[in-house]
């Protein structure tokens, strides 16, 4: 059987350029969960993709139905001003209808651009009037800063949802749907019925504040007070025609989110677990539930609404937002997509010289052939969600737009399989244009030649490290984001001080001392400074240094404006380290009076 028909490589190129065999038995695990039967996949339902402004001419006439409803009769060839979008061909002899997909090919890039910005965690940024966490009404208290410093973009962590459950899920990469956003961002005070729900919030937010003496976050504590708290609003809501339109334009998705967090609070977060009659958004039983708890979806739907409204606050300054690689198998989106995921495998990494191991990032893959035949539509579903509001968007591992490594879940050695990236990057470019937002491509670690040429000719930016380059900024591609280090690397005080290499070993790992030392070596060059320089001037130097980058956009990262050792993650780490739940050591109102920050911002901006 013929596996590179289905999209599955027999073997790949480590980092070293050895050549490694995929063992039979993975190779047939894989094929058993996509699924394979026969020499090719089925053709599947016809789907057309073609560029803007083109002239195509038809095998035979057709009725056009464009995506607005509206219809042109009788067309032999596609007219050069039609829209970018998603449209229907109808033949009138019959066949099959096709769906065209008119895209401009390349993404949204403003020719002018070039600025600078402030990389975070928004969980960590915390102001005093805080519940524990970051929040939107943080982020634009820091828009509000960062434009009067001069920088013209913030890069943040993915703000997708995580199951309403306890505990937690505290990783932004691990969410269970990419389509909708985590409610424990909300500001409480800024919703609507807060104002009238009296003592009883005041005393939820006297705790939620409490929490923020521990730099510790407890999302667990939080989501309990902001859960009750917003019940207590949600107590007075008799209704709004914002909401309704919002629930409208969001259609059967939102329908089905809510229903899954309804659900999720009665039988668990992990829908594999639930009654049988629940496991498929389709049975009956699922229908039933809905009838039975609909106030409490509707809870979940406002929610939503809720961070629509919020999110759309921040939109007037640029911000990145992040779309994650993948989500639980047990959570929402999976539940929803369950038919087009291989929910046998796992989204991973290859075994290199760091980790002999390989990673397995705990996510279910999509099958290419089915998501195909879905025509895109989780794939287009889960980019609107990300651009919605976004100034621009960061896809993490980019390069999974052409191949992912799939892992059994079972355990045992993984393969890649290869997805349609030429149709995937289409979408991107539509919908970035649709946004307008520009596009950042996480394309770090082990990279096909011919990934970054594609990536480059669709106007997605590259990612562009201090830590990695052996180039100095000033040779730097224009079309990148420049940055020093992201939030699985070390920081620039914990490269500095070797304070990383002792988090690692106090977490049970085994760093890799020559790597940080050559990593250590290169700040020190860029720098151009003693050896028993200060953090504190070593960071302005080393951004200084990196603001001269031709970069689009220079990115800093406000744990290095505050010299935090820690990682906000330690990959290979579960319980050992506290990943994703490092508040930041100063609170918003003292970040933006600090010394040191604003002349570390000084330094960037001077450079730009």
């Amino acid at each position: 059987m013929d596996l590179a028909a289905w999209g599955v490589d027999d073997g790949y190129w480590d980092v070293a350029g050895r050549w490694r065999d995929v063992p039979p038995e993975s190779l047939d695990a894989i094929a058993g969960a996509m699924g394979v039967d026969g020499d090719r996949p089925p053709s599947g339902p016809p789907l057309w993709f073609v560029r803007a402004g083109h002239v195509e001419f038809l095998l035979g006439p057709a009725d056009l139905v464009l995506e607005d409803g509206a219809t042109i009769r009788g067309v032999e060839a596609l007219p050069r001003d039609l829209p970018p979008g998603y449209h229907d061909l109808v033949p009138l002899d019959g066949g099959p209808t096709t769906r065209l997909v008119v895209t401009p090919g390349r993404c949204h890039l403003q020719h002018d651009l070039r600025t600078w910005g402030w990389a975070l965690q928004l969980y960590a940024t915390r102001s005093r009037d805080s519940w524990g966490i970051g929040d939107l009404a943080d982020l634009r208290e820091l828009q509000d800063w960062a434009t009067k410093l001069g920088a013209g973009a913030l890069a943040i962590n993915p703000l997708h949802a995580t199951a309403p459950t306890v505990p937690q899920q505290p990783s932004p990469y691990y969410p269970t749907s990419r389509c909708f956003r985590n409610p424990i961002y909300l500001r409480v005070e800024d919703v609507p019925g807060a104002a009238q729900a009296g003592a009883p919030l005041d005393t939820l937010a006297a705790a939620g504040r409490d929490l923020n003496r521990s730099r510790l976050i407890d999302r667990d504590a939080i989501w309990r007070l902001k859960c009750e708290a917003l019940e207590l609003c949600f107590a007075g809501f008799s209704g709004d025609e914002r909401f309704d339109s919002y629930v409208r334009d969001q259609g059967v998705a939102i329908d089905r989110f809510a229903t899954y967090c309804a659900i999720a609070e009665v039988h668990g977060a992990d829908w594999r677990h639930w009654p049988s009659e629940l496991r498929r958004p389709d049975d009956s039983g699922v229908s039933r539930f809905a009838g039975d708890h609909g106030n409490r979806i509707r809870f979940h739907m406002w929610l939503q609404w809720l961070l629509d409204e919020q999110v759309a606050a921040t939109s007037s300054f640029p911000v990145i937002h992040d779309l994650a690689v993948g989500f639980d198998p047990g959570g929402a989106d999976a539940w929803v997509w369950q038919d087009v995921l291989a929910l046998d495998m796992r989204v991973g990494a290859p075994p290199d010289d760091f980790n002999a191991e390989g990673q397995n990032w705990g996510l279910p893959p999509f099958v290419p052939w089915k998501l195909r035949h879905a025509s895109y539509e989780p794939f287009i579903e889960t980019l609107r969600a990300c651009f919605r509001h976004a100034g621009g968007l960061r896809i993490d591992h980019v390069m999974g737009l052409f191949r992912l490594f799939w892992l059994p879940a079972q355990g045992g050695p993984g393969g890649y399989v290869r997805y349609p990236a030429h149709e995937l990057l289409d979408i991107v470019a539509l919908e970035s244009h649709r946004a307008r937002a520009f596009v950042l491509g996480e394309d770090l670690g082990t990279v096909e030649d011919s990934v970054r040429a594609e990536l480059h000719e669709r106007q997605v930016l590259s990612y562009r490290l201090l830590w990695f380059e052996h180039e100095p900024p000033e040779a730097y591609p224009e079309d990148a984001v420049a940055a020093l280090t992201t939030h699985d690397l070390p920081t620039l005080a914990g490269v500095w001080t070797a304070a990383d290499r002792q988090h690692q070993r106090e977490a049970g790992l085994s760093p890799n001392e020559p790597g940080e030392d050559e990593v250590r070596a290169r700040l020190a060059h860029a720098v151009q400074l003693d050896a028993a320089a200060p953090v504190s001037e070593v960071s302005i130097a080393a951004y200084r240094a990196l603001s001269r980058a031709p970069s689009r956009v220079v990115l800093a990262t406000l744990d290095d404006a505050l010299s935090v050792t820690e990682r906000p993650n330690m990959p290979g780490t579960i319980d050992e380290w506290p990943n994703w739940s490092i508040a930041l050591p100063r609170s918003i109102e003292e970040l933006v009076e600090d010394a040191h920050v604003i002349e570390l911002a000084t330094a960037v901006g001077e450079g730009r």
